[in-house]
């Protein structure tokens, strides 16, 4: 299960790890909590679009459906309403009635019932600063935390299902600001033009703040034409031909062919890992005992990481 704030955070964060499992048979689902009604049109092929104009919610609901269908995973809508960027305190801010300005305890019953119904051995979200500064995407991983604790606990609300407890939940981190920074250095060092220089100030700062502990590291380089194909689904908020888009998907597909995130919690009773060392794992259900009792082992998905970078 992928928590996300918004349509096409699943298609920008974990989205080739997604398609990677879904096509090797497993079920995975995507919850987006929120239904991206604030973005704006960020395509200048769309500026002015009649249906973006007249219902910006209805066409990112149909940019989602396309997404999900080409990463080849389920989708379920949380319901919350998209709180904004605003340019100051969110809580003062944010609209009332934004998924920001929902009490957690509310919204956490909707992912509490969902944990409960697909019963995932493995989830992930954000960290504590959201990966980025929006408050919607803070909210996540203030909710992901507090209803993936609570689906575990038979007293709490079990009107919603039966307990289940997530063995291992992860942030994130496939925009981790260590990883752009890294392959910054990387292009720096072949003699390159780095598509993040105007980034560095923010990456630099941004790693200061928290440093991210990059505990696995999933190979799935072949799946990033999946991914780039459900991020462009999301039509509304991605120019193909420019920015961010072009300029990171051609790094990463030359010089970082991998996932990255970092391991938050651990319900499988294997032996506590090194914190103070990356890249213990490159298979998330590693150490994960499945429906019929056996331990994913794990080596199951090996890889030569050296090449894989």
């Amino acid at each position: 299960m992928a928590i996300h704030a918004h349509p096409d955070d699943e298609a920008s964060k974990g989205a080739a790890t997604s398609a990677k499992y879904a096509a090797l048979g497993a079920r995975v689902m995507v919850i987006t909590m929120t239904g991206g009604e604030a973005g704006d049109i960020l395509n200048p092929a769309l500026e002015g679009s009649p249906a973006a104009v007249r219902d910006i919610a209805g066409l990112r609901r149909d940019e989602m459906a396309t997404a999900a269908r080409t990463l080849g995973v389920e989708h379920v809508w949380a319901g919350y309403v998209d709180s904004g960027l605003p340019d100051g305190d969110p809580d003062e801010l944010t609209p009332r009635g934004s998924f920001y300005r929902v009490p957690i305890e509310v919204s956490a019953r909707t992912l509490v019932s969902a944990i409960r119904r697909f019963r995932p051995h493995v989830a992930t979200t954000y960290d504590e600063l959201g990966g980025y500064p929006h408050p919607d995407h803070i909210r996540t991983h203030d909710v992901s935390m507090v209803a993936l604790e609570q689906a575990a606990q038979a007293g709490t609300n079990p009107e919603l299902g039966a307990p289940w407890r997530v063995q291992k939940v992860y942030y994130n981190q496939d925009l981790s600001a260590r990883k752009f920074l890294a392959i910054h250095h990387l292009i720096e060092e072949e003699g390159g033009e780095s598509p993040f220089e105007e980034q560095l100030e923010w990456f630099s700062k941004r790693e200061a703040e928290r440093h991210t502990w990059l505990t696995a590291r999933v190979p799935s380089g072949e799946f990033f034409p999946v991914r780039d194909r459900a991020l462009i689904a999301h039509a509304t908020q991605i120019d193909p031909n420019g920015g961010f888009f072009v300029g990171s998907r051609a790094a990463a597909r030359r010089h970082w062919l991998t996932e990255e995130f970092e391991l938050a919690s651990d319900h499988t009773g294997r032996p506590e890992l090194d914190r103070s060392q990356d890249f213990h794992e490159t298979d998330l259900f590693a150490g994960v005992t499945d429906d019929d009792g056996d331990v994913v082992p794990d080596d199951l998905m090996p890889t030569n990481l050296e090449e894989d970078r």
